[in-house]
């Protein structure tokens, strides 16, 4: 079971003179990067959110936001009277306006309005929090089954390349014979007389340094080693990953050794379908 770093996580609470949104955007990362927005009133719950996040969903670039719409009468922004009154008579001794227009000028002016800090309703606040709990929840459910999209295609592709390296098992004899008439056609154009005993000696050093049965075996081990740990409880993308560099290096390894066309072939297609895995991992968390 595997989760996607990938997600969206949205929940709306209406309480009596505010309308909370909460929402939770993730992508992919190599590491925990979170961000918050909230109003400022909610800044001293911010460390319990991003431990509670981090525990949540444990990686990708996380974007967290808290959205406040007063909807009631309360509001903690006030006109401050007495500063406006007496920005209205000064101004009124500079110029003779209309009275209204002058009000506009003077509420834009430094203290007019005055902002008390509201403190938080812990009551109200345990509300909030469970609104958090239902978005992080909403993206832990959009992350898997985005994971089991991926699950379904790395299973198509491990199948695809364990079938070219069946082809490649089927074709390994050939490509051998194929070696040796190579050997023995160069030794002829030469047109020389050679020790039958040295040429077997050659032959077999050549033979050894062209034989894939070890990278075949350890290959084959790898795609075993790669769906089970797919098929784990945990979702662990770094390990996938690095089972991921293993496969390469043993197909790369097959190509380099290979020395035959058809052998070569197989290989660029299951290097196709190993990039394509490499590509997906980077989303799985």
């Amino acid at each position: 079971m595997i989760y996607s770093m990938t997600g969206y996580g949205k929940s709306v609470l209406q309480l009596p003179t505010k309308k909370i949104s909460i929402e939770i955007k993730s992508l992919n990362s190599k590491n925990l990067d979170l961000n918050t927005r909230m109003p400022s009133f909610y800044r001293e719950k911010e460390l319990n959110l991003r431990k509670l996040i981090a525990d949540k969903l444990e990686r990708g670039k996380i974007d967290f936001s808290i959205f406040v719409e007063v909807t009631g009468e309360a509001t903690s922004t006030q006109i401050n009277k007495p500063v406006v009154k007496e920005y209205l008579k000064q101004l009124k001794e500079i110029v003779d306006g209309d009275t209204t227009e002058l009000l506009k000028m003077a509420v834009r002016f430094p203290d007019a309005l005055s902002t008390e800090r509201e403190d938080i309703d812990e009551n109200e606040w345990e509300i909030i929090l469970n609104e958090i709990h239902t978005a992080l929840n909403h993206i832990s459910e959009y992350r898997l089954d985005e994971g089991k999209v991926l699950e379904a295609d790395f299973i198509n592709r491990i199948a695809t390349i364990e079938r070219l390296l069946e082809e490649v098992i089927a074709i390994d004899p050939e490509r051998i014979e194929a070696v040796k008439e190579r050997l023995r056609k160069g030794i002829e154009d030469l047109k020389e007389k050679v020790d039958e005993n040295r040429f077997e000696q050659e032959l077999v050093y050549y033979i050894e340094k062209y034989d894939i049965t070890e990278e075949k075996v350890r290959l084959k081990n790898h795609l075993e080693y790669f769906m089970s740990s797919l098929n784990s409880e945990d979702s662990n993308g770094k390990k996938l990953g690095f089972i991921g560099q293993e496969l390469g290096r043993e197909i790369n390894t097959i190509g380099s050794k290979s020395n035959y066309a058809p052998m070569q072939k197989l290989v660029v297609q299951m290097k196709d379908e190993l990039e394509k895995i490499k590509e997906q991992l980077l989303n799985v968390l």
